[in-house]
């Protein structure tokens, strides 16, 4: 009697260390950009809720990351993937690098849409919308008021031997961002005079730096570096007086809102075609739609959310959101992006 005790409960101790080794293998590995951010409690609280190990794998800049996901295709190196934006969405469909089954979440109305393509989902072929954010041209106040120079009311005046080596812009071939302004001025101005612009800029001093991050933290006048006027985002004013380690009611820097240069991004997530925890991944997109995190990122990564019905954050009221954007169709994103990107390359760098 005593043995039979032991074996069972040895049997039922075995059972349930490998079930337990079951539960501490699944794990959910999300591809994101550098610059998701959200709160560790409430990723936490997803892990509880799912069941699931988080693994964030932070890819780069945008760019940077979609290049590695394509690379990686074969042996994918995540099962579900945040950041992928409108601009980058044709090649990520081009790569066929996402799964296009994602069930009812592509059911839910959203404020955004990942192309003109879209229903009253915003979904596009599997990629979800998760944020809205404005790219466009951020400067120094102070700088300017100091320098007692007026700011530029034109692209064009950028190009003016006034502004010469004032402006950084990160390089759209692997910032997102650097893409989207690339994108708004070749909407904007057309083509051509487009190009005509970038190499009058070239000869003006533009600096180019591989993603926002550096754009913004290294070059940037408020953080030390050298150039006045940065390619960011229409809430970066709000993201410096909430960061501000002074009480401040008023921010030290300011929108661009120039004709040509503002281009509405959005965000998306979505499966992994090969992906392993297909259950896993849908709930995580889900979670990234829901309001608690839909309210964080709004202080987190400083997007507006494409969630309807979510209350902006205070802090907003220090952002603005441009009256006027540029923005192109998927077709045309599709047959020209990769071109005017090799074309942007040959104008402003080589």
């Amino acid at each position: 009697m005593q043995r039979r005790f032991f074996v069972l409960v040895s049997t039922s101790l075995a059972a349930l260390c490998v079930a337990g080794a079951a539960h501490a293998q699944t794990t959910l590995r999300v591809m994101t950009h550098s610059s998701f951010d959200l709160p560790k409690p409430l990723l936490a609280q997803f892990e509880k809720d799912a069941g699931v190990k988080l693994q964030i794998i932070k890819g780069g800049d945008a760019g940077e990351m979609l290049n590695k996901l394509i690379l990686s295709k074969a042996s994918p190196v995540a099962d579900v993937v945040y950041g992928i934006d409108n601009t980058l969405l044709p090649r990520a469909l081009a790569a066929g690098i996402v799964d296009s089954d994602i069930g009812s979440i592509a059911q839910r109305a959203a404020d955004a849409a990942m192309s003109d393509h879209a229903d009253r989902s915003g979904v596009h072929a599997g990629v979800v919308p998760i944020d809205v954010g404005f790219v466009n041209l951020n400067i120094d106040k102070s700088w300017f008021e100091k320098k007692g120079l007026a700011l530029p009311k034109t692209l064009q005046d950028l190009a003016k031997p006034a502004y010469r080596d004032l402006l950084v812009v990160p390089n759209p071939a692997t910032s997102s961002p650097g893409q989207a302004f690339m994108l708004a001025t070749i909407a904007g101005l057309g083509e051509q005079a487009a190009f005509d612009w970038w190499g009058q800029m070239r000869a003006n001093g533009v600096k180019v730096v591989k993603g926002w991050s550096e754009a913004y933290y290294t070059e940037f006048t408020r953080n030390g570096g050298t150039r006045p006027i940065v390619v960011s985002y229409a809430t970066s004013p709000a993201a410096e007086v909430f960061y501000s380690k002074e009480n401040i009611s008023t921010s030290p820097t300011a929108n661009l809102f120039l004709a040509g240069g503002v281009f509405r991004q959005v965000e998306g997530a979505a499966l992994l075609k090969g992906g392993k925890a297909r259950e896993a991944g849908v709930k995580f997109i889900a979670f990234l739609r829901s309001t608690p995190v839909q309210q964080a990122l709004q202080t987190t990564m400083w997007m507006y959310p494409a969630e309807p019905g979510v209350a902006l954050d205070p802090v907003m009221q220090h952002a603005q959101a441009p009256a006027r954007f540029e923005s192109l169709p998927l077709k045309t994103l599709t047959e020209q992006a990769g071109a005017w990107q090799q074309r942007w390359t040959r104008v402003v760098l080589k």
